[in-house]
Order: structure tokens, then sequence, then C-alpha cells
């Protein structure tokens, strides 16, 4: 199987990288050894199987489809997931985003079809041909990368693992297991101090029910590519933190409010524990059976997918911002927990400045936002109630009557099927918010930066930007930023960042 669709390389250069071992192309695609029936990362240390042994997959669940088993040595299934897909707006990458996000674990194959709007047969045969495997393929190696690090990394009963990870039986989640790594989850590595909640036979044991009343909190290391660059991330998270939503304890650590299917959790990253290849949080859910969507949004909010190498290849040779990313490689662009809260929260912040922002959004999250668990922190109120809440009650925490209105519409229009996630359809997406009166072209391009995870996202018309690019007008710093696609958001962060702005 040619790598191309996935990396822009094809068998024999994948094959010369392979052979290298260079780190630079772990995650862009996969290698696959046909005498052994293992699939590894290009830098993994064994040793290198002739050419005519080897095949390449652009995809981990590509691998797997194909009847390989993940490198005990090497674990290429540890990898965070590459950012190829998130370039493209066209179907196989809005399809890949939204499995990656979970969208069959709560829609199913056919929900994820209409919702794509597509048929099931269509969308399976797009997958197939562009990433090497069918939704259901990648859906079951994402869920059984999820159980492989609980597994690794909790004291979790295998069975919690098993519904934790989305898995619908205890049987079938020792099926995937096994299938994926060619051990049952007992055979893997445990921390030190959990039990194996196994019976004798080597596969979990069937609980009484798949969540206990109570959901544990959870504790993961979440990984990513180097470099990362964490006090950057933190400092955005600090600048843009909502009194009531967020909360910010004495060590740095950075608490909100997360919404997952079963009830709002609590997410917090402990900046402390910080490493250059691991980000540490906890997490509080509703249910532990939401465990795996959280994760999802966490990875997608602190953007540990990027590839910092592929991005610095694109960009470091331009004269402008090349010298800024050959600075700071690990700059990352910060995503969204939820594409409806951004947006709202953007338009709150149109033409004041963040403590301003901060304001209105900490009486609006006061006044309308519902209490999460136990704890003193609220969840920013869902569109719904935005909406019913009216525009003359959203003028009473202070917004401008235009202000006010904007929201409100926008509001309406999120209640009434406007969808700001990775999934969207970029393009549709935009036009839908350009259509509300009050949402310019600055607001709908931050909103695709950040709610829709476009990478590519960029605002001609920011001051900041037009003056850091020594452009006056909006055509001239769309001219120069065009050489810059499709990283243009990236390269926005630095032109911001270098600025000493945070937007």
């Amino acid at each position: 199987m040619s790598i191309s669709a996935a990396a822009d390389l094809d068998p024999e250069v994948a094959y010369r990288a392979a052979s290298g071992r260079d780190p630079r192309f772990d995650g862009r695609f996969f290698l696959g050894v046909t005498t052994t029936g293992i699939y590894c990362r290009p830098s993994c240390p064994a040793r290198k199987p002739l050419r005519r042994n080897s095949v390449f997959f652009p995809t981990a669940a590509a691998a797997v489809a194909a009847g390989f088993r993940a490198c005990k040595r090497c674990r290429p299934d540890s990898l965070p997931g590459s950012r190829h897909w998130d370039a493209s707006g066209d179907l196989a990458a809005r399809a890949v985003r939204a499995i990656r996000d979970g969208a069959i674990d709560e829609l199913g194959v056919a929900g994820l079809a209409r919702r794509l709007s597509v048929s099931e047969r269509h969308l399976h045969r797009i997958l197939v041909a562009e990433v090497g495997a069918s939704p259901v393929q990648l859906n079951r190696t994402r869920r059984a990368q999820t159980a492989r690090t609980l597994i690794e990394q909790t004291t979790l009963p295998l069975a919690d693992v098993a519904f934790a990870a989305g898995f619908g039986s205890v049987r079938q989640f020792n099926e995937v297991m096994l299938g994926e790594y060619g051990a049952p989850p007992s055979a893997l590595r445990r921390p030190a101090t959990a039990g194996t909640g196994a019976t004798d036979t080597g596969e979990a044991a069937a609980p009484g029910s798949p969540a206990s009343d109570a959901a544990p909190t959870i504790v993961l290391r979440l990984r990513h590519r180097r470099p990362y660059d964490a006090a950057a991330m933190r400092a955005f998270q600090r600048a843009h933190a909502v009194s009531g939503m967020d909360a910010i304890a004495d060590d740095g650590a950075f608490t909100t409010s997360v919404p997952a299917p079963h009830g709002t959790a609590l997410a917090t990253v402990d900046w402390g524990s910080a490493s250059d290849e691991h980000l540490t949080v906890r997490i509080q859910p509703a249910e532990i059976t939401d465990l795996t969507a959280i994760v999802a949004k966490l990875r997608r909010w602190l953007d540990l997918d990027a590839d910092p190498q592929l991005i610095l290849d694109a960009l470091g040779p331009d004269p402008v911002v090349g010298p800024l990313i050959t600075a700071r490689p690990g700059l990352r662009v910060p995503g969204s927990l939820d594409g409806p809260t951004t947006a709202m929260l953007t338009v709150i912040g149109q033409a004041v400045s963040l403590k301003a922002a901060a304001v209105f959004a900490a009486r609006l999250v006061g006044a309308f936002g519902a209490p999460v668990g136990d704890s003193a922190l609220r969840a920013f109120p869902a569109p719904q109630v935005v909406a019913d809440a009216g525009a003359d009650a959203l003028r009473e925490i202070g917004l401008t009557g235009s202000r006010a209105a904007a929201l409100h519409r926008l509001a309406e229009a999120l209640e009434g099927g406007l969808e700001l996630s990775p999934a969207a359809d970029r393009a549709e997406a935009r036009r839908a918010l350009l259509a509300l009166p009050g949402i310019g072209p600055w607001t709908a391009d931050y909103i695709a930066l950040r709610a829709l995870g476009d990478p590519d996202a960029f605002a001609p018309g920011d001051l900041v930007l037009r003056k850091a690019l020594g452009a006056k007008t909006e055509r001239e710093a769309s001219a120069i930023a065009a050489a810059w696609s499709p990283w243009r958001g990236y390269a926005a962060m630095h032109l911001w960042t270098a600025s000493a702005y945070l937007p």
C-alpha cells in the first residue's frame, strides 16, 4: 500500500526513512513486516526488514486491518495521531477527525454517515481507499489504544477499562486486544500497585455493571511529540481563564469543565509535572464510559497531536516566520474543549480586552452556568440556555446591545444545528457564521482556528498580524501568508506570541 496519501512519500522514500530510523517520520506512516506480521514506527530500533518484506500504511488502523500487530519494542500504538488529516477539509479527513473524537461511539457508523451527508456505503468506500481501514476498524484501533493507556497507567480493573475505552462487552474487549497486540489484556504491563482484574484464563472478568455509581478520578499521562512549549500553552490558559468556570491552583495546575455525554467532567492539567514527552492530567468524569471522549477533547484542546517537524519543514525556510518557528518549534495552537463554548466566548470578547471579556464571561457563567458535581465550578451555559435567556438578559451582564444580540443569534444558530467541531465542513461553517449579523471575518477565522481545529485558518484583518507582516491591507497580508498554507494558523500563533499578544 502506498503511503503517499498520508505523508506525501512513496514506498521507496518511506523505506529509506525507516532504514535510517528517522524519528521525524514517526506517526506519518507505519512499517509492516510481512515475515513477522508486526508493524512498527519508522524509528524502531529493531533490525529493519528487507525491502521486499516491507509494506507501508498511513495509519495504525490500516496496519491492523491488514492483519499486522503492534511491535512490543517500539510501541507504534502509543504515538500521538498525525495532524495530516487536520490539514484537509475533504470527506475522509472530516470522517477521520470525527472518529478520533468519538463520533462512532456516540452515533454509530450510520449516524456518522448522516452527519457527513453521505451514505454508509460511500463512507466505508472512501475511508478504505484513503486511509486503508473502514470506519469500524479505525474506531476499534482507537478504543484499543485508549484501553492500553488505561491498562498501563491506572489501577482500574480490566472490566472497567473495557467499558471506559468504549467496548460494548468484555468479550469484545478481549478479542480486539488480542487481535491488535497479539496478547490478552492481562498480559499487558500494569502499574506495580494494580490488580490484574483477570480470571485464570487471562481474560478480563465481567463486572456487575459497566461503571460504578461514582466514577473514580483518573490520572493519565498524555503523550505528545517533542518539542512541546508547555509554558506558552500554560500562559494561554491563564490569560483566558474565566472565574467560576476555571480554577488555577497555587502550583499552577489548571482545572476546567469538560462537556461529556453523561454529564460535565472536571479536568486538571498538572503543569508542574509536564515533561518533554507527556502532560499529566487528572480527570473526574461523571461516568467512566465518558473517559475516551474526554481524553480526545483534552488532546485537541492542548494540541497534543501536532507534528512539530512537519510544520518546521513547511514553514522553516520562510524568511518571515521561519526564524520564529526555528526558535520555538514546540509552540502549539490552543484548541477547544467545546466548539459552541469557544464560539460564544469569542463573540463575548469581540473588540474588548481579555480582562473585560473574562469579566463578562464570568458574569454569564455565574448567571446561567450549571454546577459541576459537588465542586465550586460551573459549566459554561449551553447554547439552548443562552438562546432561551434572550438578548435583554445578556445585556444585563454588561454586553453592549449589538454584542448581546450577536451572542443571542449565535446561540440560536447553534441550537438550530450549526456545527462547530473538527468534523464540520469548514467552508460551510464559516459561511454560516458570516451570515449572522455581528460576526465578522476575524471572529469566523478565529473560531475556525480553535473550534474547528483548522490549522490553515488565518485572519488577514487582524491588526497585530498585519503590523508584524508590514502589510497595509488585508489583501496584502493574505498574499504574504499564502505561502504558509496549510499551516497558516501556526504561523499566526507565532506572530501573535512574538508580539507578546495572546488573541
